[in-house]
């Protein structure tokens, strides 16, 4: 129970790796109140609200430390624009996706793969991404316990393996696509298969042995391994595959021009903020860049794969 504690405090600063954090308080700053949270539940009110930000995070990690982890990079936001913002979470990325579709928020940070599927869909518009170590990529890491026996995907044939969210792209897009080279699916392949709806609930299954293997955010996995190992040390890497354009900040096709160019300018110049500085160092990032629609064509290559295969199998079905 203690090691369990420990491990999920560290979440409460985790990795911007997926995204981001940031503080720092100007006197004439506007407060803002984090107690004005949305419940998954509660309907959002579409009517305008020219003083508020309505920003929406994924549930990459466990809805507490996300609320956490973000609470300081959403103050910052608000006090950089003087404006109130309001912090609402979803279980899924669907649904974040659908509330932006909606413009019934006005960003969110999500996943790649839901940028994908969004950007195409529903026109979102890329304002910021980590970077990372030099880089703006990252890996899906296919992760098992560190006492097994397996060594690659085979091995886990007709055992118990968790996806993170059905629109992930490192937690499940990735491993249905290296399945699909091998001729196989998900539903025939593993014996059982579960959602954790976060990445750090996925380690945590593995190194407990709750199930036999699953696909992480590598970002995620190599933050806790950096910080606080007490779960990832626990667990074995026997697949990394090959990089995708880090989890972006996106804005809805509503939000106005003017207000986009300056939140990217609070974000973008954090490196050179002592306090943003301090923030994002610690987090593991290096700085936010202006992203490329282009770094994500990988996972539109996967997408594209795996359409064609499932086309080609409800062909061939037909009588």
């Amino acid at each position: 129970m203690k090691s369990t504690t420990h491990f999920f405090l560290y979440s409460l600063i985790l990795p911007a790796l997926l995204i981001v954090s940031g503080c720092g308080r100007d006197s004439d700053a506007v407060v803002v109140d984090f107690n004005k949270t949305v419940a998954v539940d509660r309907p959002i009110s579409s009517e305008p609200d020219s003083d508020q930000l309505k920003v929406a995070v994924a549930a990459i990690i466990s809805p507490k430390e996300t609320f956490a982890y973000y609470r300081q990079l959403l103050d910052y936001i608000g006090q950089k624009l003087g404006r109130e913002i309001q912090f609402i979470q979803r279980k899924t990325y669907g649904e974040i996706n659908e509330l932006l579709a909606r413009s019934q928020i006005d960003l969110a940070f999500i996943c790649s793969g839901p940028y994908v599927v969004g950007k195409e869909k529903h026109g979102f518009e890329l304002l910021a991404t980590p970077e990372v170590q030099n880089s703006h990529f990252y890996h899906s890491y296919l992760i098992v316990n560190k006492n097994s026996e397996y060594r690659d995907l085979a091995d886990l044939r007709g055992r118990v393996f968790a996806f993170t969210d059905p629109d992930s792209n490192t937690g499940k897009l990735v491993p249905t696509f290296w399945l699909s080279e091998m001729n196989e699916k998900p539903e025939t392949f593993f014996r059982k298969t579960i959602y954790t709806y976060s990445h750090d609930n996925a380690i945590l299954a593995v190194a407990r042995g709750l199930v036999d293997g699953a696909a992480v955010d590598g970002l995620i996995w190599e933050y806790y391994h950096n910080k606080n190992p007490v779960f990832t040390s626990e667990t074995r890497i026997i697949r990394k595959s090959e990089p995708y354009g880090i989890p972006p900040l996106v804005a809805s096709k509503s939000l106005s021009s003017d207000l986009k160019t300056h939140i990217r300018r609070a974000l973008f110049d954090m490196h050179h903020d002592p306090k943003g500085k301090q923030i994002i160092s610690e987090l593991m990032i290096d700085r936010f860049v202006s992203p490329r629609d282009e770094w994500y064509d990988s996972i539109r290559k996967i997408n594209s794969k795996l359409a064609s295969l499932e086309n080609g199998s409800n062909a061939a079905a037909q009588p």
